[in-house]
């Protein structure tokens, strides 16, 4: 299928989705996250705020701030995403596309280079670990290093995805 229309198809069936469908998928990802060691691991995980029936991440985001680790969100304001610290109450402001960022300084931000896990959302994926994303390229352009990088594995990257977002072969672009 053209990723296009995969890309429409899956963000209406997400969207359809109930809250307490995302909310539940969250929780049953929270349970299961922790014994990955990669995220036994960590001490600065990003993640994002789930719209549009993204797999929602306040469960793990709490159990993190709970355990003493760093949460950053991500921000926009350039080609490639930044990270920001957020605490749950932490202030926050829409960015272009309506999703809440920490209204942080832009000196105080990190790179993806310098999270230990990075959870982000998937439009699609397939069985090889191909995603789909949303199309604006974004998280592409903040990780594409991870394609060269040999003995380093930081940061590891996990994406979310309810089970319908599953696709036999996604289309693999040099990106």
């Amino acid at each position: 299928m053209d990723p296009t229309e995969l890309r429409r198809n899956m963000n209406r069936q997400r969207r359809a989705l109930p809250a307490r469908v995302t909310r539940r998928a969250g929780r049953a990802v929270a349970r299961r996250i922790w014994k990955l060691p990669p995220m036994r691991r960590a001490r600065r995980i990003g993640m994002y705020l789930a719209v549009g029936g993204e797999v929602d991440c306040s469960t793990i985001l709490e159990r993190v701030v709970s355990a003493g680790r760093e949460v950053y969100l991500p921000v926009l304001g350039g080609p490639a995403l930044r990270f920001a610290r957020y605490r749950p109450g932490d202030p926050l402001i829409s960015n272009r596309y309506g999703i809440g960022e920490p209204d942080v300084a832009p000196i105080h931000m990190l790179s993806g280079r310098q999270l230990d896990v990075v959870l982000t959302p998937l439009v699609a994926f397939d069985g090889h670990g191909n995603r789909l994303g949303m199309g604006g390229g974004f998280y592409d352009r903040s990780f594409a290093f991870v394609h060269w990088r040999t003995a380093w594995q930081r940061p590891r990257l996990i994406g979310l995805a309810h089970e319908f977002q599953r696709v036999g072969n996604l289309r693999v672009e040099p990106w």
